[in-house]
């Protein structure tokens, strides 16, 4: 079992303590050398790491050939990785793994609470948390595939807000009034009826 307090330690903040725990219980392993291989629907039995540059040796071997996932978290080591060069040891260190493990996971399960309509209640939060967990274990949730599929909040963040468009708009259309009347400065009189005569009438009726 992975210990409570590297989990509050290193986990992402966006995830509830509970759910990381349960995460990494269903879908994670104890181990932080843990590398697991499949082709397919086939698992590939690789050598048990006993140290983090075995544990690297047996990545690169697989990775780009086929599906290969590491450490506490079982990430994906492929995702966004062009060459075995590319590779960093953080993958298959305790901390390191549960950070970007947690962060990814955190994502899969904002997918699939859109999915649902972002749904309340405790029934449906276990519905979201089982599926998310399912997606993390294939890669797929409703033919999507959720490790580079966008994040909602991302698109939530990309979204204009309305209220300053619109307070955009009425300054742009209060301008266009103040224009259009050519107020001068010193016409403007607290007392309305002291005040000085804002629109030049004299040429009303006059031959042009």
């Amino acid at each position: 079992m992975v210990d409570a307090a590297l989990i509050q330690q290193c986990a992402d903040p966006g995830l509830k303590p509970a759910i990381v725990g349960e995460f990494i219980a269903r879908a994670g392993s104890p181990d932080p050398l843990a590398v697991t291989v499949r082709s397919g629907n086939r698992v590939v039995l690789v050598p048990k790491p006993k140290s983090a540059d075995e544990a690297m040796d047996v990545i690169r071997k697989h990775i780009g050939r086929n599906a290969t996932r590491v450490g506490i978290t079982q990430y994906p080591a492929g995702l966004g990785i062009l060459e075995a060069g590319q590779l960093k040891p953080d993958l298959v260190e305790a901390c390191a793994n549960i950070r970007m493990g947690t962060a990814l996971f955190a994502k899969v399960y904002r997918i699939v609470l859109k999915w649902y309509g972002n749904p309340t209640g405790e029934e449906a939060a276990r519905q979201v948390l089982d599926d998310a967990i399912i997606a993390w274990q294939t890669g797929y949730f409703e033919g999507e595939a959720v490790f580079r599929t966008p994040d909602p909040d991302d698109e939530k963040r990309a979204e204009p807000e309305p209220l300053a468009s619109e307070n955009a708009d009425e300054r742009s259309r209060d301008g266009e009034q103040e224009d259009e009347a050519e107020i001068p400065a010193d016409a403007v009189a607290s007392d309305p009826n002291k005040a000085g005569i804002r629109i030049d009438l004299s040429g009303i009726g006059a031959t042009r």
